[in-house]
């Protein structure tokens, strides 16, 4: 939802700066026979050649446009040469292109508040340079203006050829009356032009910039005159931009809102909504939009430059277009294992380069039913806490598609009904990570921050109480673990399995698997657990010990709690007099009650135990058993009786019979 936010009085110098058909340019840079020659990026695939994702200029003269296929692209300019992106784990590799446009970043974050907007875009507020070269340098008090100046577009001012037309934009830069507003535009002019000379300079980049008071008028400025040129929004030259512009040309019009103000009250431009009042568009909108909507038909935006230089968010994803689209579960989790690879590498990278964390894992994908228009509506997406490490990001990434794909099948009321329909198909798939925040500059190690994260009980989206556990990446507590009796039933058999992994203090690299006591909800209150310590006085180590009252048959049909609940209940580090006699007379259940901050707190930990006692299990060939030793003798004994029991009970448990899930199974036939 767009989000009005009150100019400054103050006037600021933004610019915002795109690179020129920037895949194609990096991949001339490694082949310079490639220039001047007409050429694309595609991310190959069988179908029709693939996709075109950037287009050389010279082949955008020959009719070839992003929107068409290699092959389309090949029929409209038999000469263009197509470039295939890098790739990995079966699909695009977009690295090569990040790491360019991370030149491109360091060099334009030297002159002030720098955003990165995406690969190949970036948001500068140049008002503090401005303003020290306004005073210090004015433009008028300059015998010489660099030719690249010279050959700005300023908005409202009537082009003409040859020099007369450079004069003119000198004149324009150097007038002594100018007010304060146009005077700074002069500067940024000139501050923007000098970089853009040092990113060719440095990296053979060109790009083209907009240039002018608010970021809003910038970003529409900057793809105005392409390739390698700069344009200039002057603040007499916003209404004459805006009249004509078409709406849906608008930053945040492009979709719903865009036709809504088309067909509700018949706006076609921007300028169109000057004939209507604040309040009008506040009854339609609601206050914030309608507000926004007002502002933006005089110009008005008061959305800072962040000073951002990395992304708010890593994502991963692909498309199945055509007959490549995906039948089955089990390609439909192939390929989420990969996305969630490429991820995993990403937050790792992330993590460990720039001292960052996400808390929030998202799926999302497309889907329809061939012979049936209506099924094209939109694949509902899922979020969950996200938990750091390969698997259980993959694990995670699946159960979310599970859930959503019910939640789909429920908006047509159907049921499932065996695995004979063959025509539902999954035409995209994306796993996405957000709420990326900073760790602690006074945090002593990244594993005593994840420690330090308190538990935050929320509802999810199905209704079921979850754990979020949003900077704990190792927390057991993740979505995957709150599905209810309803949903497990609702899938295959061979999918409703719950993994629960144990920490590995020895081999973590780059995934975090440290979980604080501080995380962990307490054992089922049939579930007592003792606890008692030894003194430092008598003895150098404690060792806590854990023992179990749990009626069998329950035990059966529960299964065994979780393998991280048992290590967030030992401590290496004396307890307090006080703790002690709380742990030797006090059960898990009555803890959790104490705990409690009030009422509402309790009911919703009683939500949690009473969800998870049909939830409960975990796969034991997770279980790292290289970690035993380090283990109190008691819990090694517990565990190792415990894996021995639980694989003779398993022996000959197994289907065996390698069926293969199909999301047909969710579907009924079609009625022919």
């Amino acid at each position: 939802m767009p989000v009005a936010r009150p100019e400054t009085s103050d006037a600021r110098v933004i610019a915002h700066v795109d690179m020129d058909c920037f895949y194609v340019q990096v991949e001339q840079r490694k082949q310079p026979e490639l220039r001047g020659l007409p050429s694309a990026v595609v991310q190959y695939n069988e179908w029709q050649g693939g996709g075109l994702i950037a287009v050389s200029y010279e082949a955008r003269k020959c009719g070839v446009k992003r929107s068409m296929r290699g092959d389309e692209a090949k029929a409209a300019c038999p000469q263009i040469q197509l470039v295939q992106v890098p790739v990995a784990r079966g699909k695009a590799d977009l690295n090569l292109y990040r790491s360019a446009g991370s030149e491109v970043v360091s060099i334009l974050a030297k002159s002030g508040k720098c955003e990165r907007a995406s690969i190949d875009e970036v948001y500068l507020d140049l008002t503090d340079a401005a303003e020290s070269m306004l005073a210090d340098a004015p433009p008028e008090s300059l015998e010489l203006i660099d030719e690249e100046v010279l050959k700005s577009h300023i908005l409202g001012m009537n082009r003409e050829d040859g020099d007369d037309f450079k004069e003119s934009v000198r004149d324009w830069i150097c007038r002594e009356d100018a007010d304060r507003r146009d005077k700074l535009l002069s500067c940024g002019i000139i501050i923007v032009a000098e970089l853009r000379k040092q990113v060719l300079k440095e990296t053979e980049f060109t790009c083209s910039a907009g240039i002018a008071h608010n970021k809003m008028l910038a970003k529409l400025a900057s793809g105005m005159n392409k390739p390698a040129q700069q344009t200039v929004v002057p603040y007499a030259a916003v209404q004459g931009l805006l009249s004509s512009l078409p709406i849906k040309k608008m930053k945040q019009l492009g979709g719903k809102l865009g036709t809504s103000l088309q067909t509700d009250l018949g706006v076609d431009t921007v300028g169109d909504l000057l004939q209507f009042s604040e309040t009008k568009l506040q009854e339609h909108y609601g206050v914030n939009t309608g507000t926004w909507l007002w502002n933006i038909a005089r110009g008005i935006s008061g959305e800072e430059v962040q000073g951002r230089l990395l992304p708010k968010s890593h994502g991963s994803g692909k498309t199945f277009p055509g007959p490549r689209a995906l039948k089955s579960l089990s390609t439909v989790q192939h390929w989420l294992n990969q996305l969630s690879e490429e991820l995993s590498e990403r937050l790792s990278s992330d993590l460990e380069q720039n001292k960052r964390i996400a808390s929030t894992l998202t799926l999302h994908a497309s889907a329809f039913r061939s012979k049936d228009s209506d099924s094209h509506k939109k694949f509902p997406s899922k979020s969950c806490p996200l938990r750091y490490g390969v698997t259980k990001i993959q694990e995670d990434a699946f159960n979310l598609f599970q859930a959503a794909l019910r939640e789909y099948m429920g908006s047509f009321g159907i049921k499932p009904q065996g695995n004979k329909l063959e025509t539902w198909r999954i035409t995209g798939l994306s796993v996405s990570a957000s709420k990326i925040v900073d760790i602690p500059s006074g945090t002593s190690s990244i594993m005593r921050y994840f420690q330090s994260q308190p538990t935050v009980p929320s509802r999810s989206a199905d209704g079921c109480v979850q754990e979020n556990v949003a900077m704990t990446p190792s927390a057991s507590e993740g979505c995957s673990e709150q599905r209810s009796t309803e949903t497990q039933a609702a899938m295959p058999e061979e999918d409703t399995g719950v993994t629960y992994t144990l920490p590995n203090f020895e081999n973590q690299d780059k995934d975090i698997d440290l979980v604080s006591e501080k995380d962990v909800v307490s054992c089922p209150s049939n579930e007592a657990t003792d606890v008692s310590t030894q003194s430092e006085s008598n003895k150098g180590t404690q060792t806590k010990k854990i023992g179990r009252k749990m009626n069998n048959s329950k035990e059966k049909n529960r299964g065994m709690p979780s393998i991280v609940d048992i290590f967030k209940n030992y401590n290496a580090t004396p307890p307090s007099k006080q703790e002690t006699q709380e742990d030797s007379t006090v059960s898990s259940a009555s803890k959790r009650a104490k705990l409690s901050s009030s009422s509402h707190t309790s009911q919703v930990n009683q939500e949690v135990e009473e969800s998870r006692e049909t939830d409960w299990g975990y796969k034991t060939d997770e279980i790292d058993q290289s970690v035993f030793d380090e283990l109190p003798v008691e819990i090694q004994r517990e565990l190792r009786s415990f894996l021995r029991t639980n694989k003779q009970f398993n022996t000959g448990k197994s289907k065996g019979d390698g069926s293969t899930s199909s999301i047909a199974h969710y579907f009924p036939p079609l009625n022919r």
